[in-house]
C-alpha cells in the first residue's frame, strides 16, 4: 500500500487500524509515519506496511478490518480489481468501447442469475456482512481517486478510463474467475470421438482410473458438436487484452486460440501442499506449506494481507478483488489448497424445434428457452441490445442452424453459495477441526484438496467441492439434453474423501489421482481427468524419506526442480544408440543427467523440449488416425509416455522397435529445434537460456516504448518446468513463463514468526511503486521473506506506519 509519490503525501488516505502497542516493542524510527482521515471508518486504525509491502491491518472491529482491506486493495490493486469487476459483470464497453461488446455479452451469459438472499445465506452469517464493508471500503478509495485526493493509475490513463463504484453482490456474482472442469475436453473428445472414435483420444489425456471405459452416450452424435462451441465460453472466461491502435482488438477467438488457452489452462492447473505432522518435523510442531500455481504477470494474481481486530487475527495470500484470506493461517490453525479435479460442467446438446429455434426437445415435447434482453453500454456509441438465451440446464453457448442443435452449458457456478473462493472467508476464526469441516461443509467451486494443521498438534485432509451425481454418464463427453442425462443432486460431504492424523505422519497433493485405495469411484464419478502425478511422486518421495522435516527443507521442496517424468522418458532411452553423431552426444548427456531442470543444465534443456514439445507429436503422428491427429493439438507428456512405457499394437507387429524409433526421431527432431534456437555448440546449451520469466501487463500495450518498459517485469531465468515441484508452466512458443507459483508459504504452527513467504513480483500493482517488482528476484532465485504475525514482530519489520481516523 506504499509506493513513492505517497511517501510525499503525508495527508493521503491509507489503510490502518487500532490497538495499542505492546509495552515492549516500537516502530523503527527509520520507519515513515502517516496521519491521514477516511471517509467510512468507524473507530481509529492503524495500518503497518513491512519492508516486503505486506500490510498489516490493526482495526477496533471485524467491519473495519475488512473495510481496510477493501481500501488497501484498491490502493494497491485498483485498476486490476476494477478490470476483474468489469471483466466479470460485462462492463467493459461502457469503459474502454466496441470492442468488447462480444466479451461483455458472454461474460453476462455466465454471471450468477440466482436468488440472492440464498446466496448470501449459504456463506454464514456474517458472509454479507463482510463483503459489505470490504466493498465499501473499495469505494472510499475509488471515490478518493475521483475526487483528485489519490493519484489515478497509469492503465485509467493508457485507455482513458475511470474506476467504477462496486456493489457488495458484485463479489459473489461473477463466477467466471474461478477454476471449473471439464467441459472443454468433452468438447474436444467429441470432436476426436467424430473424427476417428474414441479410442483416438487417448493420448490427448489419460483417464483415471485406469480401468475406466469410454462410452459415447446414447443418443448423441459426436458430430453435431461443432469446432466453435466455445467461443462465447472462452469470450467470458478470457482475460482482457488490449491492442494497439494500428491493429484493433477483435472479439473472436479462433479454434488455434482455442486449443493454445485451452493446453495452457490445463497445463497451468496445478499446485502443490503438504502438512507434517509434529512428530516428523525438527522443529517439533506441524509446518504447512503450500503454493498454488496459477497464471503469472503483473500484478500478481495473489495478494498477502494480514487482518486483525477483537475475535480475528489472520494472515496470508487470497484474490485481491475478495475479502478473507484463502491460504495461511489465524492464532490456532493454518490451512492450504490444491485443485481436486472434480467433474464439475457438462455440455448439453439439444434438437431444436423447425419453426422455433428458442424451443428445444425435453422430455418428448417442445420446451421454451427464456430469452433476457438487456442493453448494453458502451463509451462512444449508442447502447447495444443484447440477447442471452437459456435453458433449464444453464446459458445456451451456440444455437447452430446447419444441424439444428443448441448447446448450453451446466455448471455447479450457478448454484447458491458457488461463488469462487468466497466461502474461505470463514477460516478466519475457525479453531479446530470440527470447525473447519463445518467450514467446508457448503464449499462449491472450486474444489479443492484442503490441507490443515493446528497449533494443538493435528493435521487433516479433506478434498471438498460440489460434485454432480450422473446416474447414468461419467461426464467426460456431451450430452442429449432431452431429460435422459440429469444430476441427481451433489454428492453428500461425507462421500468425499478425508484423513486426519495419518499414521504415516504427513500427507501431500498436487493434482494427482488422489482417491483411497477402495475409494468407489466407479460408482460416485468424482472425475477421471487428473493432472500429470510426477509432481506428487518426487513431492511424496522426499517427504516419506525424512523424519526430521525442517522449514528449510519445505522451501527447498517447493523449489525443487526433479522432473520424475523427464526422468521417465530417458528411461525409456537408456538402453537406445544411435550413428547420428548430434544423437549420439544428446544420449550420452541424457543418460548422466540427474534429472534437475536447472538453468545452466544442458541435459535438462534437451530433456525438456524433447518430452514436452517433440515426443508427443512423434507419437501422435505415428498412434492416432490421421483424421485425428490435427485436432490433438498438445497431447498429455503423461499419457504419452504412458503409453510409450507400454506400446501396442497400434504401433505395429513389433510395437518396442516401432516405440524406439519414436524415441529417437523424436529426439533428433527436439535437437534440430535447440540447435536453431541455442545455437550448434551442445556445450554451451542451458535450459536458462530459453527458459525465462517476464511479466508485462496487458494496458502496456497501450503505451509508449518507455512506458511498456517502465511497466514490465524480467526477464529472469528460471529453473523448473510443469513436470517438477517448482512448477513453471511455458509458452511452448518462446518457453517464457505463463504459469507457476505466484505465492509459496511454508508456515511453522505456533511459532508462526518463523513461517516464510514470497509472491511475485510485488504487493503493489504501481510501476512506481518500490513492491511492484521487488519480489521478483527473490521468487526466481527460490527465496523468501519473513511472514511476520506478532505484533512486535510487525512493528521491528515496519517500513511505514499509517494512522487513520474516520473522517469527520
Amino acid at each position: 500500500m506504499v509506493n513513492n509519490r505517497l511517501a510525499l503525501m503525508l495527508g493521503a488516505a491509507l489503510t490502518v487500524a487500532v490497538f495499542a502497542r505492546t509495552a515492549n516493542a516500537e516502530i523503527p524510527s527509520s520507519a515513515r509515519v502517516v496521519q491521514a482521515q477516511v471517509a467510512g471508518l468507524d473507530k481509529p486504525a492503524e495500518v503497518i506496511v513491512d519492508h516486503w509491502g505486506i500490510a498489516h491491518i490493526y482495526a477496533a472491529s471485524a467491519r473495519d478490518a475488512y473495510f481496510l482491506q477493501g481500501y488497501n486493495a484498491a490502493h494497491d490493486r485498483l485498476w486490476e480489481i476494477d478490470l476483474w469487476r468489469k471483466r466479470g459483470l460485462g462492463l467493459l464497453s461502457a469503459s474502454l468501447g466496441p470492442a468488447y461488446v462480444a466479451q461483455d455479452r458472454a461474460a453476462r451469459l455466465l454471471l450468477y442469475r440466482g436468488d440472492m438472499a440464498a446466496e448470501w445465506a449459504a456463506y454464514g452469517p456474517d458472509g454479507k456482512s463482510d463483503a459489505e464493508a470490504f466493498v465499501a471500503g473499495v469505494n472510499a478509495f475509488v471515490g478518493e481517486v475521483r475526487a483528485g485526493k489519490q493519484p489515478l493509475p497509469i492503465e485509467f490513463k493508457l485507455t482513458g478510463s475511470q474506476p467504477d463504484v462496486w456493489s457488495p453482490e458484485d463479489v459473489v456474482r461473477v463466477r467466471s474467475h474461478g477454476l471449473t472442469r471439464n467441459v472443454h475436453s468433452e468438447v474436444d473428445r467429441a470432436r476426436i470421438a467424430c473424427a476417428a472414435g474414441l479410442g483416438a483420444d487417448r493420448l490427448r489425456v489419460k483417464i483415471e482410473p485406469q480401468q475406466h471405459t469410454l462410452k459415447t452416450p446414447v443418443g448423441l452424435d459426436p458430430c453435431d458438436v461443432p469446432e466453435d462451441v466455445f467461443d462465447d465460453y472462452y469470450l467470458g472466461v478470457k482475460d482482457v487484452t488490449f491492442a494497439p491502435a494500428a491493429a484493433p482488438a477483435t472479439a473472436r477467438l479462433d479454434e488455434k486460440q482455442h486449443l493454445a488457452r485451452l493446453a495452457a489452462e490445463t497445463a497451468a492447473e496445478g499446485s502443490n501442499n503438504w502438512v507434517v505432522s509434529a512428530a516428523r518435523t525438527a522443529t517439533g510442531r506441524p509446518i504447512l506449506a503450500n503454493d498454488p500455481h496459477r497464471w503469472l504477470g503483473v500484478p500478481s494474481l495473489r495478494y498477502l494481507v494480514h487482518l486483525n481486530a477483537p475475535g480475528l487475527s489472520v494472515i496470508g495470500a487470497g484474490e485481491p478483488a475478495l475479502p478473507g484470506v484463502l491460504l495461511g493461517h489465524n492464532d490456532k490453525i493454518a490451512f492450504g489448497i490444491t485443485i481436486f479435479p472434480i467433474d464439475q460442467e457438462d455440455l448439453y446438446v439439444y434438437v431444436l424445434n423447425p419453426q422455433n429455434s428458442h424451443q428445444y426437445r425435453y422430455d418428448g415435447r417442445w420446451e421454451d428457452m427464456t430469452v433476457v434482453h438487456q442493453s448494453l453500454a458502451v463509451r462512444g456509441e449508442a447502447p447495444r441490445d443484447i440477447e442471452l438465451d437459456y435453458t433449464r440446464h444453464g446459458p445456451v453457448l451456440k444455437i447452430d442452424p446447419k444441424t439444428n442443435r443448441a448447446f448450453a452449458l451446466r455448471s455447479v457456478w450457478w448454484t447458491p453459495g458457488a461463488s469462487a473462493y468466497y466461502p474461505s472467508i470463514q477460516f478466519a476464526k475457525t479453531k479446530d477441526w470440527a470447525g473447519f469441516k463445518a467450514d467446508l461443509a457448503h464449499w462449491g467451486t472450486p474444489s479443492l484438496n484442503f490441507v490443515y494443521a493446528s497449533t494443538a498438534g493435528d493435521i487433516g485432509w479433506i478434498a471438498e467441492g460440489l460434485a454432480p451425481i450422473r446416474p447414468n454418464w461419467d461426464g467426460l463427453m456431451p450430452v442429449p439434453g432431452d431429460g435422459r442425462y440429469e444430476w441427481k443432486g451433489f454428492l453428500p460431504e461425507d462421500q468425499l474423501p478425508q484423513d486426519y492424523n495419518p499414521a504415516k505422519g504427513w500427507f501431500a497433493t498436487a493434482n494427482e489421482f488422489n482417491l483411497p485405495e477402495g475409494y468407489p469411484a466407479e460408482q460416485r464419478k468424482v472425475g477421471f481427468e487428473w493432472s500429470d502425478p510426477t509432481r506428487a511422486i518426487r513431492i511424496k518421495r522426499v517427504l516419506a524419506a525424512n523424519d526430521h522435516v525442517s522449514l528449510a527443507d519445505s522451501m527447498a521442496l517447493q523449489g525443487d526442480d526433479y522432473s520424475v517424468l523427464d526422468m521417465r522418458g530417458v528411461t525409456l532411452l537408456a538402453p537406445l544408440s544411435s550413428p547420428d553423431p548430434d544423437v549420439a552426444r544428446a544420449l550420452t548427456l541424457l543418460k548422466a543427467w540427474d534429472g534437475r531442470l536447472r538453468v545452466d543444465s544442458a541435459a535438462g534443456a534437451i530433456a525438456e523440449v524433447w518430452v514436452f514439445k517433440h515426443l508427443g507429436r512423434e507419437t501422435v503422428d505415428q498412434v492416432t488416425p490421421a483424421a485425428a491427429r490435427a485436432l490433438i493439438e498438445m497431447s498429455s507428456p503423461n499419457a504419452v509416455i504412458s503409453y510409450l512405457e507400454a506400446p501396442d499394437a497400434a504401433l505395429g507387429p513389433d510395437p518396442k522397435s516401432a516405440r524406439d524409433a519414436i524415441l529417437l526421431a523424436s529426439l533428433k527432431s527436439a535437437l534440430g529445434e535447440l540447435r536453431r534456437r541455442l545455437g550448434p555448440d551442445m556445450n554451451t546449451w542451458a535450459w536458462g537460456r530459453l527458459h525465462h520469466a517476464v511479466f508485462t501487463p496487458a494496458a502496456a500495450a497501450l503505451g509508449d516504448a518507455e512506458t511498456r518498459a517502465q511497466m514490465t517485469v524480467g526477464p529472469l531465468e528460471v529453473p523448473g518446468a510443469s513436470s517438477s515441484p517448482r512448477a513453471q508452466t511455458y509458452w511452448a512458443s518462446d518457453f517464457s513463463v505463463i504459469a507457476g507459483a505466484s505465492v509459496r508459504m511454508v508456515m511453522d504452527v505456533g511459532a508462526w514468526d518463523n513461517s516464510r513467504v514470497i509472491n511475485t513480483p510485488g504487493q503493489s500493482g504501481d510501476p512506481l511503486s518500490p513492491h511492484y517488482r521487488d519480489l521478483f528476484p527473490l521468487w526466481a532465485a527460490g527465496q523468501y521473506v519473513p511472514m511476520v504475525y506478532s505484533r512486535e514482530a510487525v512493528e521491528q519489520a515496519a517500513e511505514l506506519d499509517v494512522k487513520l481516523e474516520p473522517a469527520r
